[in-house]
């Protein structure tokens, strides 16, 4: 382009100068302009498309980085998942396990104050029984207990 230009110069300042000079010769540079014009134009258009493709592949690339880092971390999110429903699942395992033995425990006791509560009451009646067979036995000897 900058020899076309050098040509330009010299051929302006040769019609200056020269009464015959030939105009068709600077339309002729000038057809030589118009096609070093298209030329960088295409050249331009070529890199464009170029470094399209190239942000095209660069993004392609990214975009599947991000799809195996979202991908490796859902894993590790369903991983997680999965350990921590273990972990609630053996909790409520265990929970039941206590709740179960806590409730067999309180029907033990039941049973023993139920049982504990039948001999004291027993052992109230047969106090009683004796101390009314002794009361009766002391009115019938005309004997008195000194209380």
């Amino acid at each position: 382009m900058e020899a076309l230009l050098s040509q330009f110069t010299f051929l302006s300042d040769q019609s200056l100068q020269d009464k015959n000079f030939d105009p068709s010769t600077i339309e002729d540079l000038m057809k030589l302009f118009e096609i070093e014009s298209y030329k960088a134009w295409a050249a331009a258009e070529l890199e464009q498309e170029r470094e399209v493709e190239e942000a095209e592949d660069a993004m392609q690339e990214a975009e599947e980085h991000l799809n195996s880092a979202m991908e490796s971390a859902m894993d590790e999110f369903r991983r997680f998942e999965e350990e921590l429903e273990r972990i609630s699942r053996d909790e409520v395992e265990s929970l039941v396990q206590t709740a179960e033995k806590a409730r067999n425990m309180g029907n033990l006791m039941e049973k023993t104050a139920s049982i504990a509560s039948k001999k004291y009451i027993e052992a109230a009646l047969n106090s009683a029984t004796a101390s009314m067979k002794s009361a009766w036995k002391g009115i019938s000897s005309g004997k008195v207990h000194p209380s």
